[in-house]
């Protein structure tokens, strides 16, 4: 007798609220958005439960020191910016980190991309002012379009279908990619070889070296490098667009438990992270492995009741609290909030975002980041759970596979007059694929450091 396979229904209800809800459009056309809602309802998932279930799993061993979290992406993605080439990029960067993070913490790293969902961002104003020119703000391609237009920045409820259907084209890449030999580990460290190869990154070579004679006792132990062509990937973004969010979320026959569709781990954002707001409400009742962030004005007995509404079962790897605090910040800001969590006998999973609270404006003008105030953070980061005993779980890195002048600093010493040479992001500053490999190699050595 076989097993049914399970199968998807919208749920019997909207999963609406009379709650607030903080950073939504203001759709101009309700008919237009409510017959959008009801295609994406009718649209197959992106995502299964079974797949949601297994990253629950991969996060309750980050949890508790077993693995390592590495979640990477755009700022926010773009429609014209998804081609196959981007996609492989930004997965190519984020394979070859978690090759050099394996190594250095001897465990398992759980590969996330920002990716196939990214399509939104909340915004500190809802307009913005160009040359005595007032707009809507950009929200993001699933919302608006970056053209400083009316026209353009009229919100369109139609793109939350072409969001749907480019994050479906990004997953299907993204698997074809991880499964089909692309993410071979030998091929990989070969990558990485020829990054430290460059004059810039030769402090980096003996991490190097390391991992290919690691990789020389493997095959001559006849390990099965067969095996190793195929890795997992997992989807994530911020759940943003409840207009969005909801009608991907779906019943599981199997369970009868809610699941958002559109990702495999979700989370809500500073902005919207309000006890009695709309977003914590409804990523309470779904399954999907879920994070929050949580800046340096965080309220520790606040976060306790975050865990009791969001993991009252106190379920390990059900939740994640991703710190995003600035390098000055860090150190004084995370012990008292990891130190209440932790004794009120809740178990997150800690991660770091090193970005956000590291933005500035520099003198030419140009929203950036600097490289080493990005590390900075993360090396506070594991100072913290050190002193308290705790368990560093995992980084959180806006980042793009291209050459971008975004951030400053890092081995090739990107200045602010550099800045105007290839600034593509729409939103935040990310680090290039030159940065975000020297970052994987510190951070290997701060894991190293056991």
């Amino acid at each position: 007798m076989t097993t049914a396979p399970p199968t998807f229904d919208t749920p019997s209800h909207a999963l609406t609220t009379d709650l607030p809800a903080a950073q939504q459009p203001s759709w101009p056309d309700r008919t237009a958005l409510d017959e959008v809602v009801s295609t994406l309802g009718s649209c197959p998932p992106l995502v299964f439960a079974g797949e949601c279930d297994e990253l629950r799993d991969r996060m309750a061993q980050a949890s508790i020191g077993e693995a390592f979290v590495l979640q990477g992406g755009d700022c926010a993605e773009t429609f014209q910016h998804a081609t196959a080439d981007n996609i492989r990029d930004r997965i190519k960067t984020v394979l070859q980190m978690s090759a050099v993070l394996t190594y250095g913490a001897g465990m398992p790293v759980v590969k996330m991309g920002r990716m196939a969902g990214q399509f939104a961002k909340p915004r500190s104003k809802d307009t913005e002012t160009r040359d005595g020119v007032t707009l809507p703000a950009y929200r993001g391609d699933m919302v608006n379009d970056f053209e400083f237009t009316a026209e353009s920045r009229e919100p369109d409820p139609k793109r939350l279908l072409r969001g749907y259907h480019t994050s479906a084209s990004t997953l299907n890449l993204v698997r074809a990619f991880t499964q089909g030999g692309f993410a071979d580990l030998r091929m990989v460290h070969d990558w990485n070889v020829g990054f430290v190869s460059n004059a810039a990154n030769r402090r980096y070579e003996g991490l190097a070296r390391e991992i290919s004679k690691a990789l020389r006792f493997m095959a001559a132990c006849g390990v099965d490098f067969d095996a190793m062509t195929a890795t997992e990937f997992w989807s994530a973004h911020e759940a943003l667009l409840l207009d969005y969010e909801r009608p991907m979320t779906r019943v599981d026959s199997r369970t009868g438990d809610l699941y958002d569709t559109s990702g495999h781990f979700l989370w809500v954002g500073e902005r919207t992270r309000q006890l009695d707001h709309a977003h914590l409400e409804f990523v309470s009742r779904i399954r999907n492995p879920i994070g929050m962030k949580v800046s340096d004005k965080a309220d520790p007995e606040e976060l306790l009741r975050v865990i009791d509404l969001l993991d009252p079962q106190r379920e390990p790897g059900r939740l994640t609290f991703i710190t995003r605090m600035g390098a000055g910040k860090i150190r004084e800001a995370l012990p008292p909030i990891i130190e209440k969590v932790r004794d009120s006998g809740a178990t997150v999973t800690w991660i770091c975002d090193p970005m956000h609270g590291n933005t500035f404006e520099s003198a030419s003008g140009f929203k950036t980041r600097d490289f080493e105030d990005v590390v900075d953070e993360v090396r506070g980061f594991f100072e913290v759970h050190r002193s308290l005993g705790t368990v560093p779980g995992g980084l959180h890195i806006e980042l793009t596979g291209n050459d971008v002048t975004e951030c400053l600093g890092g081995a090739e010493r990107i200045l602010d007059e550099d800045l105007n040479k290839r600034y593509e992001s729409v939103c935040d500053p990310r680090l290039n694929h030159r940065q975000s490999l020297e970052l994987a190699f510190l951070t290997a050595e701060m894991l190293a450091e056991g």
